[in-house]
């Protein structure tokens, strides 16, 4: 991530340890560890969530390919997109369909 080599860490630690002193540099290093910890996973979550949001527009516009196509002779990629939206539409009425039969 950054290009920082042995000697540049090693002056930042000096002037750290000048700064902050013997006491308060560990503290300083877990609060630094933590900050940049919560960075990374906060991250990781927006890159999670764009992934996504790309992935169900493109399922959309699959789907709107294949309505324009009136479901007939679609490529292979919209057909996988169509079958997966349609399992996804199955699975999610399978609680509801259990719940019908035992009332």
């Amino acid at each position: 991530m950054f290009d920082i080599g042995f000697w540049e860490l090693f002056i930042v630690a000096i002037i750290a340890l000048l700064v902050l002193g013997p006491e308060r540099l560990p503290g300083a290093i877990r609060s630094t560890s933590r900050t940049i910890r919560k960075v990374r996973n906060m991250a990781a979550g927006f890159q999670n969530e764009i992934e996504q949001q790309l992935r169900i527009q493109e399922l959309h516009d699959n789907l709107k390919k294949a309505e324009e196509q009136q479901f007939e002779n679609l490529s292979p990629d919209v057909k996988a997109s169509v079958e997966e939206l349609k399992a996804a539409a199955e699975s999610v009425q399978k609680p509801y369909k259990k719940d019908d039969k035992g009332s």
